[in-house]
């Protein structure tokens, strides 16, 4: 029997940060996966989870706790794929370091993923991003802070963990206001800024004062903002932002609804799907393509540049029996009537 906690910690702390250089998003993403595993599989044989052997990780026990994310914890096709892909990475590490357990890590491996729906993305208006945006106040520190956060993330299409993971260092506000940002896969790309999104930020450099960490963004203790806190912020504004724009009670507005709604807005301003993906950071145009879904704009010029074949004019003559016979019907009763 093979204890599985030393696997599991040699392909987190030395596979994925050393050998395959993943960032640190992919690694405790990877790392809350096998958390949940463990716990439901301590639940299951009833041993702690530093005790679990990895025979007991068999191809059945994932299916369940697969099954298990879905109904019990209300998780979507997409996050259950993504515990999928860390179990099936995990499991080709592991394939090289315990020979022996080839079969069953095969087993595991041939778990197919789970189908997903293709949605429109959720996006929000111009009157409710700017509803959002109007909603910190300006005359206070930390609505001083959000109010750039809020800017900088709309404006530049940044993920949550790029917006809290920029340093001092990548803000550049002379000669042309910009920002550096450290992408998904290590990819970096610079971004130039509004007007309005420079002097939000000039606004909070004002403010922010020395600290011992190096981020752009701190929390209330001077300290790193962290993912929670900025969607903390963002729903808090979200809410005051309701009562100047109703709609917006009727959305959940999380921060890639944001990323959306700034790459809908390139979209409809540029007609050009590259620019949205360079601005996005994204490594592959197939990823971008899921906007030209979600803007009518693109729809209507495709609609408008071509002729539509014509309809022959005629009109609508009831042909049906019963309808001609009640009509023969009426007609001689009438006959019978006059005379």
């Amino acid at each position: 029997m093979i204890l599985l906690a030393s696997h599991i910690a040699a392909f987190l702390q030395q596979r994925l940060p050393i050998e395959r250089r993943a960032s640190p998003n992919t690694c405790g993403s990877y790392a809350h996966a096998f958390r949940l595993l463990l716990e439901y599989a301590s639940d299951c044989v009833k041993l702690p989870p530093s005790q679990l052997q990895l025979e007991q990780l068999d191809a059945p026990l994932i299916v369940n706790f697969l099954n298990h994310l879905e109904t019990s914890r209300g998780n979507a096709a997409g996050s259950r794929n993504i515990r999928l892909a860390a179990i099936k990475s995990f499991m080709h590490y592991v394939e090289y370091r315990v020979p022996s357990a080839l079969e069953q890590i095969q087993r595991i491996l041939a778990i197919p993923a789970k189908k997903t729906d293709t949605r429109l993305v959720r996006h929000l208006t111009a009157e409710e991003m700017q509803s959002i945006l109007d909603a910190p106040d300006p005359t206070v520190r930390d609505g001083i802070r959000d109010r750039a956060m809020l800017h900088l993330c709309f404006a530049g299409g940044l993920r949550v963990s790029e917006l809290v993971g920029l340093h001092l260092e990548d803000l550049m506000l002379q000669p042309q206001a910009g920002i550096l940002i450290h992408g998904k896969g290590r990819k970096e790309r610079r971004l130039p800024l509004w007007k309005e999104t420079a002097s939000a930020l000039r606004a909070w450099l004002s403010v922010r004062g020395d600290a011992r960490v190096p981020e752009l963004f701190l929390n209330a203790r001077r300290d790193v903002m962290t993912r929670a806190g900025f969607e903390y912020i963002l729903r808090k504004h979200v809410h005051a932002a309701q009562t100047r724009c109703p709609t917006l009670s009727e959305k959940r507005v999380s921060p890639h609804v944001l990323t959306h709604t700034c790459a809908l807005t390139i979209l409809q301003a540029t007609k050009d799907l590259r620019k949205v993906s360079l601005w996005l950071g994204h490594s592959s145009m197939q990823t971008t393509e899921i906007y030209t879904r979600a803007d009518p704009s693109v729809k209507l010029e495709a609609l408008e540049s071509v002729i539509a074949p014509k309809l022959r004019t005629g009109r609508f003559k009831a042909t049906d029996k019963l309808l001609d016979m009640l009509k023969a019907t009426t007609v001689m009763r009438s006959d019978k009537t006059a005379k």
